[in-house]
């Protein structure tokens, strides 16, 4: 049998004329209100604005795009195939964006020239406001140059061209966090085991290290580098349990600071295994706060955030000053990190 329901009709947007009308101004007054364009009261601007916000009226992207000459959006490239550094940059980038009515795409160049390369080319012609550039790491470029092409280029957590803004974690500050709260926690013998020597955030994190330790008059060990694994801070353990130990003593570390969660998850399981208490005996701090890593830790593993969100915020709105035309002077702005503790190393008696 026939139904006799008719169709729910399709409601129709409302229109800039009908918010014009209703707020009793012409079109052009309405559209130079919405825009922030025009001379009027503020009383009339805002009357405006308001029956717009009522009625649920929506401006059509296209057209602010061609009266503003933007296209509000921009692009963000990153070689950081995991997304592990430039998930949570993005989402910082995105909340300092999303006021604004900017969207953000996000391209992986991988390391490949020819595609990074086809990507910037597809956002020039997307029209893209501006880019920001982001990666693993902050001593290599990636494979692309975004210098002199028309559009402002920020860069965050990744090397910049030359008299480019860039965004960066403080590193050896981050160390310093570490190993300070080691020493407030009393530990006197703190070991540091860290990633590979090519790595520019290695050697900064190592001298933060050295520095906090001679502050202290407390004996330094000499680093172990070696990769970014947990089979590494397996290793380390045992270099570090089975060998000389501090001056030349038998004496074992009762304190290790990784280079990141990885090495210090490996560094804790490799503790149990000798039947070593964490933090009873040795506490064990990392670098990054990867929390699929560190809240999985048993126990949780204290760790150093970059404050990677509020990173990409900051390079948000960096970019965001430089699409409005506003000058900023070029160089790198380091952020400052924090310490997420945990289990793994116990509270200072201030804490």
């Amino acid at each position: 049998m026939a139904s006799d329901a008719q169709p729910t009709p399709v409601k129709q947007p409302v229109t800039l004329r009908e918010v014009a009308a209703i707020a009793g101004v012409s079109v052009a007054t309405a559209s130079k209100a919405l825009n922030g364009q025009g001379r009027m009261t503020a009383e009339t601007r805002t009357r405006i604005r308001e029956t717009a916000q009522r009625l649920g009226f929506r401006p059509n992207s296209l057209a602010q795009s061609l009266l503003r000459r933007r296209s509000f959006t921009v692009g963000l490239l990153t070689n950081d195939t995991y997304g592990r550094f430039s998930l949570p940059l993005m989402a910082g980038v995105s909340d300092a964006l999303v006021d604004a009515g900017v969207s953000v795409f996000l391209c992986n160049v991988e390391d490949d020239p020819r595609l990074a390369q086809l990507h910037v080319d597809a956002m020039l012609d997307k029209r893209v406001d501006g880019i920001i550039a982001t990666g693993k790491r902050i001593d290599r470029h990636l494979p692309v140059d975004l210098a002199n092409l028309g559009i402002p280029a920020i860069y965050a957590f990744t090397e910049p061209d030359p008299n480019a803004i860039a965004f960066v974690s403080d590193d050896a500050g981050g160390a310093r966090l570490a190993v300070e709260h080691f020493c407030r926690l009393g530990r006197r013998r703190i070991a540091h085991v860290s990633g590979p020597a090519s790595f520019a955030v290695v050697h900064a994190r190592a001298e933060a290290y050295r520095e906090v330790l001679a502050e202290n008059g407390l004996p330094v060990l000499e680093p172990l580098l070696g990769p970014w694994s947990e089979a590494w801070g397996h290793e380390a353990v045992r270099r570090l349990f089975d060998g000389e130990g501090f001056d030349g003593t038998r004496e074992k570390p009762d304190a290790v600071f990784c280079g990141n969660d990885q090495i210090a998850r490996g560094v804790i399981d490799a503790l149990r295994e000798r039947g070593i208490g964490v933090p009873d005996e040795v506490g064990v701090i990392g670098f990054d706060n990867w929390q699929i890593v560190a809240e999985a830790t048993r126990p949780p593993l204290t760790s150093v955030d970059m404050n990677l969100a509020a990173l990409g915020r900051e390079a948000g709105l960096a970019l965001l000053s430089l699409v409005g035309g506003e000058p900023a002077l070029p160089g790198i702005r380091k952020l400052p990190c924090r310490l997420v503790v945990r289990q793994s190393c116990g509270r200072p008696p201030d804490g």
